[in-house]
């Protein structure tokens, strides 16, 4: 598992200190940055609100699709207005590929593609990046989140599972578990959102579908619902969910202990795309606009921190 020892901590003591490379309330509204990983250049689009509010700030990172990019990601989930309008920070990083902006993907270690075949370390990206945004921003150590869809869904579990010291909450969407994931060292608030006629990741489980062959290992993808039990269990949360059904979306929600929550939905017109959003790219599938998931997820991460 790969961890960096004390992170949070690391954090919280660069805040404290107010570290020199901070914006300013002047106007840095962000853009493209690229970050020596190892011996790996990675990139990432952050945006940051202006003026720039007063004290530490969210920092959200959303996880583009395999085959995608950061750019892909912004346009698809409509995220950086919710930022600048919310004041917090939101990140897009690129995954990799054969092509420098292209058809990137992440390891999520079964799946997908380039990132996974080549074994990429892209928890050791993300810690890098978290830690250089940091570095760069004011960031509230407390309220770290990831979100992502599809790879980048599977992604958001991996991070939130390996990086359990650093992250307080999660949102995949359309995404999944493979079933031989380890319980996190500390507990992660996590919310599900996935597509009632998802053909690429079946909300059933079995195999993961699409027209790139290849693109994962073969290890069957879990049903749905398992989603939210592993992180029920993993906060200690009880095992029976309550259920709410409204206009075509079943809303599951556990008893967590005070400070996490764990909280999946079934949006049941909704196929492989991002809830409430825009098509990523040309002959994607249109989204439902049953749920607003970006919407929908910055409530919940604003409504959970980590806990102290």
């Amino acid at each position: 598992m790969s961890r960096a020892p004390s992170c949070r901590a690391a954090l919280l003591a660069l805040v404290l200190a107010g570290a020199p490379g901070f914006a300013t309330a002047g106007g840095d509204s962000g853009g493209r940055r690229h970050l020596p990983v190892g011996e790996t250049q990675r990139s990432y689009l952050i945006r940051v609100p202006t003026p720039l509010p007063s004290g530490p700030l969210p920092l959200v990172l959303m996880l583009h699709g395999g085959g995608g990019n950061a750019d892909n990601g912004e346009q698809m989930s409509g995220f950086t207005p919710i930022a600048q309008r919310e004041g917090f920070i939101v990140v897009y990083p690129d995954g990799s590929g054969r092509f420098e902006e292209r058809l990137l993907s992440w390891n999520a270690r079964h799946c997908c593609a380039y990132a996974m075949e080549h074994r990429v370390d892209d928890v050791a990206f993300i810690r890098t990046l978290i830690w250089q945004v940091a570095r760069d921003y004011p960031v509230d150590p407390r309220r770290i989140y990831v979100t992502g869809m599809s790879n980048g869904g599977m992604m958001s579990h991996r991070l939130g599972i390996e990086l359990s010291d650093t992250v307080a909450a999660i949102a995949p969407v359309v995404g999944t578990l493979f079933g031989d994931e380890a319980l996190p060292h500390q507990p992660v608030s996590a919310l599900i959102i996935n597509g009632g006629t998802d053909r690429m990741v079946p909300p059933q489980g079995g195999a993961l579908g699409g027209r790139f062959p290849g693109a994962w290992d073969g290890t069957p993808l879990r049903p749905a619902g398992e989603q939210g039990a592993f992180w029920a269990r993993a906060d200690g949360c009880e095992a029976a969910p309550e259920v709410q059904v409204q206009g075509g979306v079943q809303h599951w929600r556990y008893r967590c202990p005070q400070g996490l929550a764990v909280e999946r939905y079934l949006i049941e017109d909704a196929g492989h795309a991002w809830p409430g959003g825009r098509a990523g790219r040309r002959r994607a599938e249109a989204p439902s606009q049953a749920l607003n998931a970006s919407e929908t997820i910055w409530a919940f991460f604003k409504a959970h921190p980590k806990a102290p």
